[in-house]
This record gives structure tokens, C-alpha cells and sequence, in this order.
């Protein structure tokens, strides 16, 4: 008898041509995402006279470099060399790109589950990080260099180590309040920002089968920052409901054949991962960073750690000068000089919908950026009239673009400033050289906003639908 598979596995095994004698696979990519970072790469082929493989099965997305003001006057040179150079590249090339002024433009990351590009059991490579975000869909999706962007582009194929299978189990039911950033943030603070390295996580549990989409999505997004090589999510009815119609999506008898061969690939019954990790949903709390990695987070109800003198705490005491915080302080009532709604992580419209509820008839104390993920959730956003939500409390409602998440496209945090975010890293300097990050889901920003400090939200939505 065949052993018990795992998701993994079934993909995986689709999906390996041949092993090398050090043990690599090579597997077959069925999409590429590129975005501006991607230049290198194109450079690469034409200096061995290359061309694509297949054009078809790669997309271009303007979005780290992406302005989200004034985007028919960029003034910056370094902006406007970054978007023109992939424009080319693409058109060259014969990609579908979805440029500057592009209806369907956004994070590559948002981009491709919403136009239909992103399926359950295929294998998306992307030169960026989050890349992981797919696997929400129940595909293997992981990030990837310069060089092996080259080596996509140029044969469809990426040589890859098979990682060691996870599972993480969410049982119970969340509380009031919390979410998908709070789960993530919450297994990597248990397990560290090393707790899943060289390992591909499932996650499974009833809290993750009644997540959304964009749950999932944010779920998986950060797999990255708990050391996964990806993470994935067994598709199943909610899957099919948000792809079914969409642009690049199986149509007619081709929707039936496809859905019933995805719904095949959960794991088997009986499949082994070589770990297991088992979360009470009950015991999640929301979650805020307080230093310099995603793995520095503790409950908004909880305090700055008190670091003693082994020098194994040395990084402790740095990341707590770096953020200008008082050891043993409660994180609630932290001053906070800005706040930002945006990112791969948490702008899609499930994510505005959460900050507007809380934003909803209460005024911003400090200023902040509310950037949607995509044109398409932008024009959502504000046929629900959320942008109006957001622009009455006082925040600035933006195009859609990685925006301060990156801070490469003139969205930024001043040196020494703190800002409460809905983005995925916390790393000196991510937001801005000096900037102070702390890491949690758009309700929390949204009740720092009110506050104009690190708050918890629940009480601010006592009463109010935000799910």
C-alpha cells in the first residue's frame, strides 16, 4: 500500500522532474511573479543572449517601488528608473505586467489570488519573501534570490532542498478581537523566528477552517518570519468560493474538473508530519511587537521583558534601547507618533472592513496612511464607503503600492518615530532609517490610532460587527 501523503507531499510530488545526486529536486514552476527588484534577473539573460521560457506562466506587478500619491508626476528618478526598467523588461519579453495605471494594479501578493493566477496545487515562486501568502490556497509557494529568478525565467524550473513537513493545529475558537495576525504572531513569539526553519507548515485545526481568504492569507504570509521555507492551507469549499470567476481562474467544465482535483490534494487521513504543534485558540490574545523581529511579541496585555545580565540577553537590551522602551513597562499606553494600514500582510478588504469598524464615527489622535492592497480592493473599499471612514477619523486614504511597508516609494517613518503597523517585519530600519515598528492587526492599529497609543482593542469594539 502507498503511505499516507501529506498536501505537501501531493505537490510536491507533481511537481519534481528529476533529484539531483545531492538530493536537490528540480521542479517544475507554474507561475512566476516578478515585480521591480526583478531587474537583475532580465539583466542575467540578456547577457546569455536568453530569453523567457514561458511568457505565459510569468506576470509582472508594479508594487515596492509603487508611489501611492501623484503618480502621474513622479519626481524621484531612482522611482521612476525601478518602474520603467520592469515595464520594458516585460514588454520585451511578452509578459502580462500589471503596471503603475494598471485597474488590476497592487502587491504582487494580493494581485495574484484576486485575479485567479494563484490555484490550489501548483508551485509560485516570486523574488520576494511573502511569496508564502499563496499557499493560503492550498499551492506551494515560497520565495526566492536573484539568481533563481534568472534560472525561472530562463527554463520554468527551480531547483529546490524537499523541507521536513509541520503541522500547526488551531483548536477552539477565537475571542473578541482577534484574528490571523494574532494567531501568527503568537505561534512565532512561542517557537521563535527560527521555530519552523527547514520546514514546510500545514496549518489545519477548526480555527483555521473558519478563517476566510484573507485570514488565511495572512496566516500564511508570515510563515516566513517563523523560519518555513512556505506554509499551506488545504483547500476546500471556502477556497472555492473566492476563486470561482475570476479572470485567470478554470471556467465552465473545466471549474468542476479542477475543483474536484484540489479538494483530493488535503492530506490523507492518516499522513506523518515530523511535527506537531497544537495552539488553544482561547489563549490568543491580540498581539503587538515590542523589539526588532516578529518573534518579539507578547499580548497588548502584557509588558516589556526585563532582560537580565547574561550576555545571551544582550540582543533583548538592544532591541528594547533601539525601540526607546522601559524594561517591565506595560506596552498599553505607549505613545505612538503615526500609524499604517497596508501591506501584503493586511490590506485586503476583510482588513479595512476590521480598522474601519473600530474607526468608524472616532477621530485619529496621531496622523496615518491607509493603503489598500490592490486598485481593485481600493475601488471596493470605497464603493462600501470605507474610504470615507478612514478619511473622517483623519487618516490619509491612499492608491494602492507596498507603501510604508518597505519605505521605497516615499512612504515613510521618520528617525526615532513610532509607528503601530499592520506590515510583516519590524527590522531596524524597515520602515525608514531609525523608524520604531511595532508589529499587530489592522484593529490594533486602528485603536492606536483612537488612542494615539499602543491600546487594546476589544474594548473599542464592544458592540460593533468587525468580523
Amino acid at each position: 500500500m502507498n503511505r499516507p501523503l501529506t498536501l505537501f507531499d501531493k505537490v510536491w510530488n507533481r511537481h519534481e522532474i528529476l533529484q539531483g545526486a545531492d538530493g536537490a529536486s528540480l521542479l517544475w514552476v507554474d507561475r512566476h511573479l516578478v515585480h521591480e527588484g526583478s531587474h537583475h534577473a532580465f539583466r542575467k539573460l540578456d547577457e546569455r543572449g536568453l530569453t523567457v521560457a514561458e511568457p505565459s506562466l510569468t506576470f509582472g506587478v508594479v508594487d515596492h517601488y509603487a508611489p501611492t500619491r501623484s503618480r502621474d508626476r513622479i519626481t524621484d528618478p531612482d522611482i521612476r528608473r525601478m518602474i520603467s526598467t520592469l515595464t520594458d523588461n516585460t514588454q520585451r519579453h511578452g509578459i502580462r505586467c500589471f503596471g503603475l495605471n494598471d485597474p488590476a494594479q497592487g502587491i504582487v501578493h494580493v494581485v495574484g489570488p484576486e485575479q485567479g493566477l494563484t490555484l490550489p496545487g501548483l508551485l509560485i515562486n516570486c523574488g520576494d519573501s511573502h511569496t508564502s501568502t499563496h499557499g493560503a490556497f492550498g499551492a506551494i509557494a515560497f520565495g526566492i534570490g536573484a539568481t533563481e529568478v534568472a534560472h525561472v525565467l530562463a527554463t520554468q524550473t527551480v531547483w529546490q532542498t524537499r523541507p521536513k513537513g509541520m503541522r500547526i493545529r488551531i483548536e477552539g475558537a477565537l475571542g473578541p478581537g482577534v484574528g490571523a495576525k494574532d494567531i501568527a504572531l503568537g505561534w512565532i513569539a512561542d517557537l521563535g523566528s527560527d521555530g519552523a526553519r527547514g520546514h514546510a507548515i500545514e496549518y489545519a485545526g477548526p480555527v483555521v477552517e473558519a478563517l476566510s481568504m484573507e485570514g488565511r492569507m495572512t496566516l500564511c504570509n508570515l510563515s516566513i518570519e517563523g523560519g518555513a521555507r512556505c506554509g499551506m492551507i488545504a483547500a476546500d469549499a471556502v477556497t472555492l468560493n473566492y476563486l470561482k470567476g475570476r479572470p485567470f481562474a478554470p471556467r465552465d467544465a473545466g471549474w468542476d474538473e479542477a475543483a474536484e482535483t484540489w479538494l483530493d490534494l488535503a492530506s490523507d487521513k492518516d499522513a506523518k508530519f515530523d511535527r506537531e504543534v497544537v495552539l488553544d485558540a482561547a489563549a490568543i490574545a491580540p498581539v503587538v511587537t515590542w523589539g526588532t523581529s516578529p518573534e518579539d511579541a507578547v499580548p497588548i496585555t502584557g509588558r516589556v521583558p526585563t532582560p537580565g545580565n547574561e550576555s545571551e540577553n544582550a540582543g533583548i537590551r538592544d532591541a528594547i534601547d533601539y525601540m526607546g522602551l522601559t524594561p517591565g513597562r506595560p506596552l498599553a499606553g505607549t505613545p505612538v507618533d503615526q500609524v499604517f494600514i497596508g501591506s501584503c500582510t493586511n490590506a485586503r478588504i476583510e482588513d479595512l472592513r476590521a480598522a474601519a469598524a473600530v474607526l468608524s464615527g472616532r477621530h485619529a489622535k496621531v496622523p496615518g496612511i491607509v493603503s489598500p492592497g490592490s486598485a481593485l480592493v481600493k475601488a471596493q473599499a470605497e464603493q462600501e464607503g470605507l474610504d470615507r471612514i478612514f478619511i473622517e477619523a483623519g487618516l490619509d486614504w491612499v492608491a494602492s503600492g507596498c507603501s510604508m511597508c518597505v519605505g521605497m516609494n516615499g512612504d515613510t517613518v521618520a528617525p526615532g518615530k513610532r509607528c503601530a503597523s499592520t506590515t510583516n517585519r519590524n527590522f531596524k530600519g524597515r520602515q525608514g532609517k531609525g523608524a520604531r515598528t511595532h508589529l499587530m492587526s489592522p484593529a490594533m492599529v486602528a485603536a492606536a490610532a483612537v488612542h494615539g497609543a499602543l491600546a487594546d482593542v476589544r474594548p473599542l469594539l464592544e458592540g460593533r460587527d468587525w468580523a
